[in-house]
C-alpha cells in the first residue's frame, strides 16, 4: 500500500493526490472530483504515509492500521464513520487494541474510517502480499508469452515470430 502521494490538506475536505511540487507549494488533485488545487507552502499538508496512531507503547503507521482494518472488515464489516462514539471506540479497540484512549479521539477514528473508505473506493488499498502477487503474475505472463513464441509454427524452415 503506497500512501506517499496521498495527502490530507488542512482546511480542505477529502484526500488529494500529489501531482507536482511548485515553487510556492504543491499541485494536488482531489480524489473525489479530480479538480486540481494549488496548495501554498503556508498550508498544513500531511502525507498519509507520515501519519501514525498513538498507542501506549509506540506510534503505529497508518498503513498498518489500514491493513488491520482490511482484516477486520473481512470478518466483521466496518462501522459507519458517523456511528456513535462508543461503537467507534470499540471498533478501534478491536483493530488496534493498544491505541491510546486519551490521545486518540472519536473524531480521529471517524477521520481514519472515512479515509479508509475513500482509499478503498479509489482502489488505493492493497494487502501487503498483493504487490508481490502482482509481480509474480506479471512474471508468469512473460513466461507464457515466451513459451508461445517457442511454439510458433515454422514457415519456410524458420519459426514465425511476431
Amino acid at each position: 500500500m503506497n500512501l506517499d502521494d496521498i495527502l490530507s490538506v488542512s482546511g480542505k475536505p477529502g484526500l488529494y493526490k500529489l501531482i507536482a511540487q511548485t515553487r510556492n507549494g504543491l499541485l494536488a488533485e482531489s480524489l473525489d472530483d479530480q479538480k486540481r488545487i494549488a496548495v501554498s507552502a503556508s498550508q498544513q499538508v500531511s502525507s498519509l504515509k507520515d501519519i501514525a496512531i498513538f498507542t501506549y507503547s509506540e506510534e503505529v503507521p497508518l498503513a498498518e492500521v489500514f491493513t488491520s482494518m482490511m482484516t477486520y472488515e473481512e470478518e466483521n464489516g466496518l462501522p459507519d464513520p458517523k456511528a456513535e462514539k462508543q461503537v467507534l471506540i470499540d471498533f478501534f479497540a478491536a483493530v488496534l487494541p493498544e491505541f491510546d484512549r486519551e490521545r486518540v479521539y472519536p473524531s480521529n477514528i471517524k477521520k481514519v474510517l472515512s479515509w479508509y473508505f475513500k482509499l478503498k473506493e479509489h482502489q488505493l488499498l492493497s494487502q501487503p502480499g498483493d504487490e508481490s502477487a502482482n509481480e509474480a503474475t506479471e512474471t508468469d505472463a512473460e513466461a507464457v508469452d515466451e513459451s508461445k513464441a517457442s511454439e510458433a509454427p515454422e514457415v519456410n524452415g524458420e519459426k514465425d515470430s511476431d
